[in-house]
Formats: C-alpha cells, sequence, structure tokens
C-alpha cells in the first residue's frame, strides 16, 4: 500500500494560521441562532481531559496548565488541547471527563479519553474496546435515567446527532516501535484499523451518524522518540527535517489506512457523514516551517531535562526536570505532548477545512433551531 502524500514533500503554511489560532471562538451573535452538538469523544492524551488523573488518582503538577489555566488543569500540556479549542469554536464548555466523579456535567457530551490509550490489546484500562463498553454503559444509564425524569441526562435524540470523535493510535505506533522492527509494526497496522472499525460500527449500531476521525501526528518528530533512539545506531535513518523516518513511514502507513477505512465505510454507511482530518500533515506542516510561526528548536521539549538536542531523556516533573520560560516559543511541550500555541495552530488548521475529507466545517454539526 502507498504511502501518505506527506513523505514526499510538505505543504505550504496556510495563510493567516496563527491569525486563526488566536480567534478561534466563534462569535456570541452566531451562536444565538444554532443549536449547539453533543461531543462524544474516543482517545488518548491528546483529548484526554481528566480520565487518566481521575482513574489512577493522580495529579499533574505545576508546570502543567501553567499557560492559559494557571494551574494544572488534568490535562498533559501548558493549557489547552485541540479538543478545548473545537469545543470553544462553537461556544462549548469543556468536555468533562466519564470518569470524574466530583461536579463533572455532561451537558455538552462525555468525554472516553484516557491518557496512554491504545487500540489494542482489547480488554484492558483504558483500550478502545473498552472506551466503547464504557459509553454503552453511560448511554444505558443516561437513558433509563431521563426515563425516570432525571434532569441533565442525553436522551435518545442527544446520542443520535452527537458527533463522535476518535483520535486515537499514536500509542500503538509508538509502543511498537519498543520491541518490533519497522516492518512487524507496519504489519500489525490493519489490526489496529479493525478496532477503530469496530468502533465506528459499534456506534453506528446505536444510532451514531457523525463521526470525526483524527489520523495520528508524526511520531517521529517527538522529541521522547528522538531522545530514546540509539542515534549512533547505523541503521537509524532521519529525515531531512530530523524527524526519525521509520516512525513516520509507520504512522503514515497507519493513516492511509485509516483513511480507506473512512472511505469504504462512507461507502456503506450512506447516511452517516464520517470526516477524516488529516493531523499529520499539519503538524509535519508546523514542525517544517516553525521559524515562520515563532518557534524556536522545534525538536526540543520545553519542560523536561538531559539538554539539547531533545531535553527529553527526563519527564517533565521528575527530578532533575526544567522547564521553558516562554513556552510558546516550543512546540513540544514535555517531548510527547504539544504546546498549547501548537495545539492551537493545529486547531486552525483542522476548522479551515483544508485538511478534513468531506472539508465540512466543524459547526456543520450544529443545528438552527427548529421553530
Amino acid at each position: 500500500m502507498a504511502m501518505a502524500s506527506a513523505s514526499s514533500g510538505v505543504k505550504m503554511p496556510l495563510p493567516g494560521m496563527q491569525e486563526a489560532a488566536t480567534n478561534s471562538t466563534v462569535a456570541h451573535s452566531q451562536l444565538s441562532i444554532i443549536k449547539l452538538i453533543n461531543i462524544i469523544n474516543f482517545g488518548d492524551s491528546n483529548s484526554d481531559t481528566g480520565g487518566f488523573p481521575a482513574a489512577h488518582g493522580y495529579i499533574f503538577n505545576y508546570p502543567y496548565g501553567r499557560t492559559f489555566f494557571h494551574r494544572p488543569f488534568d490535562r498533559l500540556c501548558d493549557g489547552r488541547l485541540i479538543i478545548d479549542f473545537l469545543c470553544e469554536n462553537v461556544g462549548m464548555d469543556y468536555l468533562s471527563s466519564y470518569l470524574e466523579s466530583l461536579t463533572p456535567h455532561f451537558k455538552n457530551g462525555v468525554n472516553f479519553a484516557v491518557s496512554g490509550s491504545q487500540t489494542l490489546p482489547k480488554l484492558v484500562l483504558f483500550s478502545l474496546s473498552t472506551q466503547l463498553l464504557q459509553f454503552s454503559r453511560f448511554r444505558n444509564r443516561s437513558l433509563e435515567f431521563q426515563s425516570k425524569g432525571i434532569k441533565g441526562m442525553l436522551g435518545e435524540e442527544d446520542f443520535e446527532n452527537a458527533l463522535y470523535m476518535i483520535d486515537i493510535g499514536q500509542n500503538d505506533i509508538s509502543d511498537a516501535f519498543s520491541n518490533l522492527s519497522k516492518a512487524q509494526v507496519i504489519e500489525k497496522i490493519p489490526s489496529f484499523i479493525s478496532e477503530i472499525e469496530d468502533a465506528v460500527r459499534a456506534i453506528y449500531k446505536v444510532g451514531g451518524r457523525k463521526f470525526w476521525v483524527h489520523n495520528t501526528g508524526p511520531v517521529g518528530c517527538l522529541p521522547r522518540s528522538l531522545a530514546t533512539t540509539k542515534v549512533r545506531d547505523p541503521s537509524t535513518d532521519f529525515e531531512e527535517i530530523g524527524c526519525l523516518k521509520s516512525l513516520n513511514e509507520a504512522a503514515q502507513e497507519f493513516n492511509v489506512q485509516l483513511s480507506d477505512l473512512c472511505e469504504d465505510l462512507r461507502r456503506g454507511m450512506k447516511d452517516a457523514t464520517i470526516v477524516y482530518v488529516d493531523i499529520y500533515t499539519i503538524k509535519y506542516n508546523i514542525i517544517s516551517n516553525f521559524a515562520l510561526y515563532g518557534f524556536e528548536n522545534p525538536l526540543t521539549a520545553c519542560c523536561g531535562g538531559g539538554g539539547a538536542p531533545y531535553n527529553a531523556n527526563i519527564s517533565c516533573g521528575q527530578s532533575g526536570y526544567s522547564v521553558c520560560e516562554d513556552g510558546s516559543k516550543y512546540i513540544s511541550w514535555d517531548g510527547v505532548h504539544y504546546s498549547e500555541k501548537a495545539n492551537a495552530m493545529v486547531a486552525a488548521s483542522v476548522l479551515s477545512t483544508n485538511y478534513s475529507t468531506p472539508p465540512l466545517k466543524f459547526d456543520y454539526f450544529c443545528s438552527a433551531p427548529s421553530d
């Protein structure tokens, strides 16, 4: 199967990306004439808004959350994630984690994402299949409680009209490389894709018709991946911009197969809308054109340890770590997760529709109020 086009060239940056990143919220006057959607999200740390700390009783200490929230806010970032910016764009509150027991609210939907999650192995905490089981329980309990007159629960219509977002696969790729060759990792990719297909079909079976699927980013450009690779190994092959070629090629193959899956599902589910978003190309563009966007050292973590060139041998918050003064100059926050500024730029590109198939605006899934 052919590799994705990002391997052969980098798209030019979108005009106005920086301006869009800082102005991504929809005006209140526009929101007054639309009905906001419910978002039901499945994924890993790229979209985890509190699942991991709630599940493990863990607190992300300073400097996490320092940029926007000015305190740790249950995200592996210095501020907001891509999904936070998407929620802001349609005037929604940020999503509560399904696992949060104190003051959660699900009026806008629910987030099943948990940091570290993978598609496989099945039925382990917190694999995609487990997140689907949690969704089934949440749906059944919500419908039961609503039928008893309990307020604040999602109803049948809410679930049918919800936007189901899936953002998973990065950990499957990166973890597989810990003990497998590139060829062996690529052999496993169809099994990862099969889990995503099963998830979409399960949601479709209970009435879901709107899907928003993110592909995986350039794993080979993560400072942690670079720092933990034996750079003196003669078999290690680097791309021109300094990323690990084998990891990125595996990620691209994953994305090709995920795109093919979305196309196949569209043909079989003609009453469903399935949007595929090319996160890989968006992130690769930002890394390749880092200076244009005001970034420095695109493959270096702001928060971590070990020094140049990657500063990712020590995890952010662990003994011996250090943190940069200005996180807005860094694409990578902690060696694995992107900074708020980078997330804002990714979200702006997502909202542009230039990287979506079909090219539908995010607020397409909002509807005008009925008379």
